[in-house]
């Protein structure tokens, strides 16, 4: 059986980028004695996500870039656990930076790389660059490849998002996350995993941290299994408020199944239909 262990690292940040790096890499340690094949950050974590408090100017000033010895550092211990990391950084970018997520295999190479397409430009993220689009790859794992690609926080409020994470092949989608999860979000989450068929794990802050509360979750969606009556409910972790190391088995073979016969997803869509989902239709230089 292919069980993908993920670990949600739902920890409070130290205020220093040194301080996370080396609460960081504590942590990573600590999932993979609890047997992790993938340890997940939440958002922004070599800030923290400290950017309400602060002026724009302060903040963005404490970018770094991909190739920075914070993020490295994620890739050498990587390897040296043999466990996938994903990290979550605000990396340094012209004009402005960005929300990013680094994904790093077992073996330390780095297999993904994706920024925040949807920034909350509502907010202090106005100060921020989106991402490029949505990207997959196929994750060297313990327990063999999976095909695996991200969304960040509000990217999880449009459908788009998961959906071409599917479309692409995605089998598990890693959602890094700086908000409270509550149950709209947690319900938002849900759906993405089930119109789509896909697993979505998620890493928030505790509720420690100002206007996070923890609840890092995990669904598989699997919605219904075929020998089995009735349905189950594909939320299979949500942690509590605190700052902890969580723990989820995805159960890759059965998502696998599930997904060859079910309904969801890209059995049955008619994209002839959606033409008005690509067409822009306002100036976003205008909102």
């Amino acid at each position: 059986m292919s069980k993908l262990k993920v670990a949600l690292l739902q920890i409070n940040p130290t205020g220093t980028l040194a301080g996370n790096l080396a609460k960081g890499v504590a942590a990573c340690r600590k999932a993979k004695t609890l047997g992790a094949d993938v340890a997940l950050f939440p958002e922004m974590f070599s800030i923290g996500y400290d950017i309400y408090e602060r002026s724009a100017e302060v903040w963005t000033a404490e970018a770094i870039s991909a190739d920075d010895e914070f993020v490295l550092t994620f890739g050498r211990l990587a390897a040296e656990l043999e466990m996938a990391v994903g990290v979550t950084f605000l990396e340094k970018h012209e004009p402005k930076p960005l929300n990013t997520l680094v994904l790093f295999d077992r073996l330390g190479r780095r297999a993904l790389k994706y920024s925040k397409v949807h920034t909350c430009d509502f907010s202090a993220e106005a100060a921020l660059d989106p991402g490029d689009g949505f990207h997959v790859c196929d994750l060297d794992t313990a327990v063999g490849s999976a095909r695996v690609g991200a969304m960040i926080c509000f990217d999880r409020e449009f459908p788009e998002s998961a959906r071409v994470l599917m479309l692409k092949g995605a089998e598990v989608v890693l959602a890094p996350n700086a908000c409270p999860m509550e149950i709209n979000r947690l319900a938002a989450l849900r759906t993405r995993a089930y119109e789509n068929m896909l697993a979505v794990a998620t890493c928030n802050y505790p509720d420690s941290v100002p206007d996070c509360n923890g609840h890092s979750t995990v669904f598989d969606g699997v919605a219904w299994l075929r020998d089995e009556p009735g349905v189950r409910d594909m939320c299979i972790l949500e942690a509590d408020g605190s700052e902890n190391i969580f723990t989820a088995e995805i159960d890759l073979d059965i998502l696998r199944e599930y997904r060859a016969h079910e309904v969801m997803g890209d059995a049955y869509r008619k994209a002839w239909a959606y033409s008005d989902l690509t067409e822009q239709t306002t100036d976003p230089s205008d909102r």
